[in-house]
């Protein structure tokens, strides 16, 4: 598991133990690729045969020689780009690999100072591509230092039993993991549930390009318009118009109540406010007193009020077909029973008719 360490976020890992850093790699390329660098057994069955010893040698050199060409040609590439030159900090190279890297091809990494992890995650694998950039390739031919991606510090740390390796100081802010640490599960679950709603209102914000006033403030504000709305019209209609203002401020209510203040007196008090400055009043869950739209900068985004002002009143007309289809049903069913008659089988020694 991969920690890329910078701005932006994409994934969030839990754990709530640290323990020992290890492998530490200082400013170094990274070579992310999908290239199997291990022997693997043929698809077919198949069978060599040969007559002796110096035969079967040659067999399995030939074998070994079709993985260690792709791994020679990883070697040229870090030397080729791992130049020591004076008064520069030395480069060191990683080479993250989506497919297995067996352990001679390994010892021949280590040889040249590579570290090489093996078997990623494909979205780890998406996601360093985001912060360290380079390409992802998918064959070890004609490798250029495009195709690397850079980072300031690799390294590995354990946390409670398992091993991650972390990329931080990366060029590229288009990604990047918050390591959550807590006592227990279940804070760890709250705080991530936190962060994720945290950064879902941050990307509404960006896509709205617009914000309403919080704190029970819009509500308020909405129901006031609905009541002076209401007295254009005439009939039914405005009976439902005054439900829907009243069901808004079940928000700002709720807010007073949860807070702790009596939540009648919260709402007239923001409600007056609301209507004598003509700018939306909420309430302040600190002292239960009317709270401007701008005072705490309270926002809530655009798109959750939207929705759930066009749900509401879908849902309640839902509500409300059922209870005519159920009111309709126990109409019908004495009708029913009264026009069926029931007659006995023939084999019956009673052949009353009822």
């Amino acid at each position: 598991v991969f920690f890329v360490n910078d701005t932006a976020t994409t994934e969030i890992y839990t754990r709530s133990l640290v323990g020992s850093v290890r492998c530490v790699q200082e400013t170094g390329y990274i070579l992310t690729c999908n290239v199997s660098l291990e022997y693997e057994k043929t698809e077919v069955n198949s069978g060599f045969f040969w007559k002796d010893a110096e035969g079967r040698e040659k067999l399995i050199k030939s074998e070994r020689a079709f993985t260690d060409e792709k791994v020679m040609k990883i070697l040229d590439l870090k030397r080729k780009v791992c130049k020591e030159e004076k008064d520069q900090p030395k480069k060191n190279f990683v080479v993250i690999n989506q497919k297995g890297i067996d352990p001679l091809s390994l010892d021949m990494l280590a040889k040249e100072g590579i570290i090489g992890l093996r078997r990623a995650k494909r979205r780890n694998m998406e996601r360093l591509i985001l912060a360290c950039g380079g390409n992802a390739v998918n064959s070890v031919d004609d490798l250029t230092e495009s195709d690397l991606g850079y980072a300031e510090l690799v390294y590995e740390e354990e946390l409670g039993d398992e091993k991650y390796t972390f990329v931080e100081g990366v060029k590229q802010l288009k990604s990047c993991t918050i390591l959550i640490k807590g006592p227990n599960d279940h804070s760890i679950a709250q705080i991530k549930d936190a962060v994720r709603d945290g950064l879902r209102a941050v990307k509404n914000t960006i896509d709205d390009k617009a914000v309403v006033v919080g704190g029970g403030a819009f509500e308020i504000a909405a129901s006031q318009e609905l009541k002076q709305y209401m007295d254009t019209l005439s009939g039914k209609i405005k009976l439902g118009v005054e439900l829907f203002a009243d069901s808004l401020l079940i928000i700002p209510r709720t807010l007073a109540e949860n807070s702790g203040f009596d939540s009648q007196e919260c709402l007239l008090k923001a409600m007056q406010e609301t209507k004598e400055k003509k700018i939306p009043f909420g309430i302040d869950v600190d002292t239960g007193e009317p709270l401007g739209a701008d005072a705490r900068a309270i926002y809530d985004n655009l798109c959750v009020k939207r929705n759930f002002l066009s749900i509401a009143p879908a849902l309640t007309q839902q509500l409300l077909q059922i209870d005519e289809i159920i009111r309709a049903g126990k109409q019908m069913a004495p009708d029913k029973l009264a026009d069926q008659t029931f007659v006995h089988s023939k084999h019956s020694p009673h052949n009353d008719i009822y």
